[in-house]
């Protein structure tokens, strides 16, 4: 499996100044907005962002060739990436190119031909966001009764990976770290060694003050986890060492430490990814990163710029991601950023 060089990223982030020094190592691609779940986490359950669209072929080459250094592929955004029929030939673009590439998938669509393919591409990481280890659990996050489906294609999928010797893609699932939901992480621990994906991560919940669905301050954990949950995650932290599994939290640090807050009186400023990366939704609009639909309502005041009009590198060190870079170096981080490392964690 190629890794990421971390050097690459170090030295795109070692200078952070209103203009970045070089060009990003790392892109979003939201192949798609569309989705077959309801999720009550998920912004685009709530208001349409953008229109229904899948990322178009030219669109998506014309933004991978401006990044020749690209080190590293993310191909989802606020949809479900499986429901794109494009997207095997967009992995093996992108693997042919020696970028590591990963997505986060509901597993709803992972039927056994969606495997092979998958399998076929080079695949590096299949991240699967299942959030809840019971059908109630499921039906109550994400919105329709599909938790049996999922966990037969997961079962089916790692399966098909042992019988033909196939080590990647690398396979996690993924829970969003709810009150509504975290008492069942250490039966989420045990599925995961039920089904055969040796990683899980506890997502950190983005919520913003709109108070919709489940994405809401009264159901986050960040810096303000009670003892009993404390219990809860070393009770899984345990049990994962005891099963076998990785057990880790988005951001590869430990579960424990990802809902503690971020010493300082300018926690935001610790950000490194408008030096980093860029996110471009399935429409070419430029977003500072992935958190950012998830943190404020609607686009129009954080876009940075539009890949079907302009350059990469007319975006990237434009006039719009000047501004806002300058804004998170300083007192009055922009609207999307003044949340991280207060409300959630970084």
């Amino acid at each position: 499996m190629s890794l990421p060089d971390p050097r690459r990223y170090f030295e795109a982030v070692r200078t952070r100044a209103p203009e970045a020094a070089a060009m990003p190592v790392c892109l979003y691609l939201e192949v798609t907005n569309r989705c077959n779940l309801l999720c009550e986490t998920c912004p685009r359950t709530f208001e349409a962002l953008e229109p229904p669209a899948d990322m178009d072929w030219d669109l998506f080459t014309r933004i991978v060739d401006q990044v020749p250094g690209l080190a590293r592929a993310v191909l989802h955004g606020v949809g479900e990436p499986m429901l794109v029929r494009a997207l095997p030939r967009m992995v093996r673009y992108l693997k042919d190119r020696g970028t590591y590439v990963l997505f986060n998938t509901n597993g709803t669509l992972l039927s056994p031909r969606r495997g092979r393919e998958l399998i076929a591409t080079g695949l590096d990481e299949l991240r699967v966001s299942l959030d809840a280890a019971s059908p109630e659990g499921f039906l109550r996050v994400r919105g329709k009764p599909l938790f049996g489906r999922i966990l037969a294609n997961l079962r089916a999928f790692t399966a098909l990976q042992r019988e033909i010797g196939a080590t990647t893609p690398r396979v996690s699932l993924w829970l969003t770290g709810l009150r509504e939901t975290l008492a069942e992480l250490p039966a989420f621990i045990r599925l995961a060694a039920d089904v055969g994906v040796a990683e899980v991560y506890l997502q950190r919940l983005v919520y913003d003050d709109a108070g919709r669905g489940l994405a809401r301050p009264d159901q986050a954990l960040f810096a303000s986890v009670a003892a009993e949950e404390d219990a809860v995650i070393a009770e899984a932290t345990a049990l994962a060492t005891q099963l076998g599994v990785r057990f880790d939290a988005s951001g590869a640090t430990e579960p424990g430490l990802s809902l503690q807050a971020g010493p300082g009186p300018q926690p935001w400023s610790g950000c490194r990814r408008p030096w980093s990366l860029m996110y471009f939704t399935a429409h070419g609009r430029a977003l500072p990163c992935c958190i950012a639909p998830f943190s404020a309502r609607g686009y129009a005041g954080y876009t940075l710029g539009d890949a079907t009009q302009e350059t990469l590198r007319e975006i990237w060190n434009g006039a719009a991601y000047r501004g806002f870079r300058e804004g998170l170096l300083g007192d009055t981080p922009p609207a999307p950023c003044a949340g991280c490392g207060v409300r959630w964690s970084l």
